[in-house]
């Protein structure tokens, strides 16, 4: 797992001994970052389900201006955490060990872009959409990584759906303001 371009274009990250972090995969990971490539300079993000921190490294390595990282996992906090400092971004990053529900109660910040990558099964992407997009800037974008076959809901709150890329047994699920004319 590697950053693919920007500022840190090629770090190795660091990842889970532990099989409970599903890494987003580097052509899936392309992907996401292709379609939001216009979005991403100046951008606060939050990289929600964090794992190993890679979308919001990836994202600050291409010109985000903050990245939140929210897991409650103490092992992935501590690979955040490595990764961050890895590639440089220590002042650019805040992290916190709490659930993603938690860190969106307690959270005062906008964000322009969020990732949901969430454990699968769990219905977690619905289950987070509404108090996500009470916290998302008027321009603000939602990408979300789930199995293929998972249904995200259409509308949520102001969001709707822009587009779903498939990928194999994965696919990307792209939200925006219900009034943006980006659909």
């Amino acid at each position: 797992m590697r950053i693919i371009t920007g500022t840190a274009r090629g770090r190795k990250l660091k990842t889970p001994k532990s099989n409970d972090v599903r890494p987003t995969s580097d052509s899936v990971k392309e992907a996401i970052f292709s379609a939001i490539q216009f979005d991403i300079e100046g951008a606060v993000v939050a990289d929600l389900f964090a794992g190993t921190g890679q979308l919001g490294i990836e994202a600050l390595s291409r010109g985000a201006k903050f990245a939140y990282f929210a897991d409650n996992s103490p092992e992935s906090i501590a690979i955040i955490r490595e990764n961050i400092k890895l590639c440089g971004f220590g002042d650019s990053a805040e992290i916190s060990p709490l659930t993603t529900a938690a860190f969106l109660k307690k959270t005062t910040a906008s964000f322009d872009i969020a990732f949901l990558d969430p454990p699968y099964g769990q219905d977690l992407i619905n289950r987070t959409l509404p108090a996500l997009t009470e916290k998302m800037s008027e321009s603000g974008l939602i990408v979300c990584e789930h199995e293929k076959e998972y249904k995200p809901a259409e509308i949520c709150n102001n969001f709707k759906i822009r587009k779903t890329y498939p990928h194999g047994k994965k696919s990307v699920t792209i939200y925006v303001r219900g009034d943006s004319d980006e659909t």
